[in-house]
């Protein structure tokens, strides 16, 4: 998690930083085969040099980004659970419970699907 270190400072909210750096531990902890990243200033988690979840801290939520192909395969799945979507990202409002169950789904998912790609995102 020390990759992370310095993103996580940055966040001016200590509740922000705290569940940022509690989803990130998660992930961590659940998929210790993936690797914690920095790209293009914001915290990613990648498998064999594939993009599998990013995440961006924002002033009333945490963006999760697993890519458009994971929004639309669960794009029922992120509605049922409250949350607001665009084409390649979902929104979890500070104040909402983190669906772990969900987002374990969705990296297992990604994980899966990009077993075999070999470019960082899909093509």
């Amino acid at each position: 998690m020390e990759v992370f270190a310095e993103y996580l400072a940055r966040i001016d909210s200590p509740d922000h930083r705290d569940r940022t750096e509690e989803v990130l531990a998660w992930i961590a902890n659940t998929f210790p085969n993936l690797e914690p990243q920095i790209k293009w200033n914001t915290p990613m988690f990648t498998d064999h040099g594939t993009f599998i979840v990013g995440f961006a801290s924002a002033k009333h939520h945490l963006s999760v980004s697993p890519e458009e192909t994971g929004i639309a395969h669960f794009n029922h799945d992120i509605a049922q659970a409250g949350y607001s979507a665009t084409k390649g990202l979902f929104r979890i409002l500070w104040t909402e419970p983190v669906n772990y169950e969900l987002l374990k789904k969705i990296i297992e998912f990604n994980i899966l699907d990009k077993k075999d790609c070999s470019t960082f995102w899909r093509k």
